[in-house]
């Protein structure tokens, strides 16, 4: 079973390691040419806001014919949409590239995999399971940042992108280990007691459902506002190229820390209260940020503490998806949770381009991130966490 999750994390060390590196692509792309921010952020808002849209249905598919073949679909689909990007001559392949990603993504992504382990590890240990998946995620930013930007040093954005398809090729052998993990359907009673209309059904009548999702747009919005729009954020400053790589790195390195104790608290406390806690802390994090002096030592220190908050919201709303809707359906569950994810992703790319080109800086942005956490914190508070009347009559 842990050889599984581990197969599984080290496809998210990928698949979210090799996305996590595109705000290095905004300058050197926008620059040569002679283009505005806002074309390339709004095709990576284009990419999120696509992965969410498509994340239901490759959920529904991997619930019921398990995540390695669709995960095999998105891996393809990657890899085709990275050889587009390389050859980036204006518009049509920068939205075209992010588009096919973005449907890579929602195929072999978080959501599916996420479905795959939750069906996979007993409810005991699902927590923890779901903390060290993301934790892989966590792993790939840590590497895959720094990697990117010497792959763009080293090649030009064209030639990064070209090598960044041939990594992400390596994702194909660890889908074969996930062959393991059966659909909903091959899961002894695990499609029988309930369809999924009716499991659609159950989840959208449910206002803790509702309030989880909403809760979910606003991590969107501040984890890809960050990853897109800091390097050029902290390049106006006047802070060195490489700082910026350095930072998201770092983020993901400490993430690996948030995303696992988030798995192991979310075992022991109760979600939703530590959901809205852990938003209360980002928008502490980013008015300090605002507040701070712009140095080295400050910016890292930020990315430490974002690393921290970073996705480690992930395994608590999935934890929670599962906790109040059982397993069986949780894939294409929290796909929908994620689309209100994606919209905010595609709203903190886009709009940070768009404020930027307009005002030529991104201050607004910083305060509307502040807000939104408080706003995602008195979201998840009146939750109730506990199983539906289905599953406690069972």
């Amino acid at each position: 079973m842990w050889t599984i999750v581990a197969a599984a994390a080290a496809v998210m060390t990928i698949a979210m390691g090799l996305r996590s590196g595109f705000g290095l692509f905004v300058k050197p792309i926008s620059s040569e040419l002679a283009m505005g921010r806002e074309l390339f952020t709004f095709a990576v808002g284009l990419q999120n806001l696509l992965w969410g849209a498509l994340a239901p249905l490759f959920g529904a598919l991997a619930d019921r014919h398990g995540a390695a073949k669709t995960g095999v679909a998105g891996t393809l689909l990657y890899v085709v949409g990275l050889a587009i990007l390389s050859q980036t001559s204006g518009p049509t392949e920068i939205v075209l590239g992010n588009v096919l990603i973005g449907a890579a993504l929602a195929a072999g992504g978080q959501g599916t995999l996420i479905g795959a382990v939750g069906r996979l590890v007993p409810p005991q240990s699902r927590s923890v399971a779901l903390g060290i998946l993301m934790a892989g995620g966590s792993v790939g930013q840590f590497v895959m940042v720094p990697y990117t930007q010497a792959l763009i040093g080293g090649l030009a954005w064209s030639g990064a992108f070209v090598a960044m398809a041939a990594t992400a090729l390596a994702m194909l052998p660890l889908l074969w280990i996930l062959r393991a993990v059966p659909g909903a359907a091959g899961t002894p009673g695990g499609g029988a007691k309930q369809t999924l209309r009716e499991a659609l059904s159950e989840a959208f009548g449910h206002r803790g459902f509702w309030l989880l999702t909403g809760g979910f747009f606003v991590c969107g919005f501040h984890v890809v506002f960050v990853a897109t729009h800091l390097p050029a954020y902290l390049s106006d400053q006047g802070l060195p190229a490489d700082l910026a790589a350095w930072t998201l790195a770092l983020t993901g390195l400490f993430n690996i820390i948030g995303s696992y104790s988030a798995g192991v608290l979310g075992g022991r406390y109760v979600k939703k209260n530590l959901l809205s806690l852990l938003y209360l802390a980002r928008s502490a994090v980013f008015l300090g940020f605002i507040l701070a002096p712009k140095t080295e030592a400050t910016v890292l220190i930020f990315g430490a503490l974002l690393g921290l908050l970073w996705l480690s919201t992930v395994p608590l709303t999935s934890g929670l998806i599962a906790t109040m809707f059982g397993p069986t359906y949780m894939s294409m569950l929290f796909g929908f949770v994620f689309f209100s994810h994606q919209v905010g992703s595609f709203l903190g790319s886009w709009l940070g381009g768009r404020i930027y080109d307009a005002v030529g800086n991104y201050d607004a942005m910083w305060w509307i991130s502040v807000a939104l956490g408080i706003v995602a914190a008195l979201f998840h508070w009146p939750i109730r966490e506990q199983p539906v009347a289905r599953l406690a009559a069972a």
